[in-house]
């Protein structure tokens, strides 16, 4: 009645690990994100640490922490543990990621003690990436995290070194929400873990900008495409070119935007506003993270098209 589950060489996929896996890798970073629940965005391919090169440099967009991802189709050995943590102080990573074909017992370990012994602002993971086909299919990838750091433990240790504000609590409650709504209602974003911070960050599918949602200063919440590739010409050259289209895009949006070139920094923003704190009352909390999501699925829609 029902075909075998055959497991599938991912090398008769991916010949070279270099050459093949890590660019597809790249290019698909989001099925890796949404297994572990992170939103990811590729910054570099084979970057530089010293003498040697990472596979992959990322940002964990929801708190812009540096992303270290080391590839191996193989199963795992003490030369990539080295490895990963040089890479991890060269970049001053807070997520690691160690992706292989099989993680000895010895390097689960390793990777469970790190995540005990190091601060809450560091997670490693490793993660197992397998190739399946039941009967005569076409191969079907499938990610399986086989570490990931222990949340229980590091909110604990967070709260004994550092003991988290009452105002972080509330900002890190908020975001949870929205995270959850923007996820499972809306397919927004595959990120899962709010952050005790005031604002959050999205994938746009384009390295131009971001998504950004945030408790702004002056008891106002904006909400924005953040527009940084990393060069500030480039940034003024996008932002001008999306102003020159502005009376189209505010029609499509609806209502008028602020055009904020920033010229002072290399960045660039254009946003909505509207007056509002975390430290509002439940009711007006649950106002803004409306007004949050329907902006962001607005921008997203107006946005998301213009490259």
């Amino acid at each position: 009645m029902f075909d075998k589950i055959q497991k599938v060489d991912p090398r008769s996929i991916w010949k070279h690990e270099a050459h093949d896996f890590t660019p597809w890798l790249a290019d698909n970073i989001a099925e890796l994100g949404e297994t572990i629940g992170i939103e990811l965005e590729v910054t570099e391919q084979e970057a530089d640490v010293g003498g040697f090169s990472l596979d992959l440099l990322a940002k964990d967009l929801g708190r812009n922490a540096n992303v270290i991802i080391e590839n191996q189709l193989a199963v795992t050995d003490h030369d990539h543990l080295g490895k990963l943590l040089t890479y991890a102080s060269g970049y001053d990573a807070g997520l690691i990621i160690w992706v292989s074909t099989e993680i000895r017992e010895e390097h689960r370990q390793a990777l469970d003690w790190l995540n005990q012994r190091t601060d809450p602002n560091t997670d490693f993971f490793g993660v197992v990436v397998e190739v399946i086909r039941i009967g005569d299919s076409r191969p079907a990838l499938q990610f399986k995290v086989i570490v990931s750091p222990n949340e229980w433990q590091k909110s604990k240790k967070k709260q004994s070194n550092t003991a988290s504000s009452e105002k972080s609590e509330k900002y890190r409650e908020y975001f949870q929400d929205l995270l959850d709504e923007l996820r499972n209602t809306h397919r927004f974003t595959s990120a899962k873990k709010g952050q005790p911070q005031n604002w959050y960050t999205f994938s746009s599918g384009n390295k131009k900008f971001v998504y950004g949602h945030s408790f702004a200063q002056g008891s106002r919440v904006r909400t924005e495409i953040y527009i940084d590739a990393g060069d500030l010409d480039e940034n003024k050259k996008f932002f001008d070119k999306l102003y020159e289209e502005k009376e189209k895009i505010e029609t499509d949006y609806g209502q008028e935007l602020e055009w904020e070139r920033l010229d002072v920094k290399r960045a660039c923003r254009v946003a909505v506003y509207r007056p509002g704190s975390i430290e509002d009352s439940s009711d007006e909390i649950q106002k803004i993270k409306e007004w949050g999501i329907q902006n962001l699925l607005t921008m997203k829609n107006v946005f998301g098209k213009r490259k």
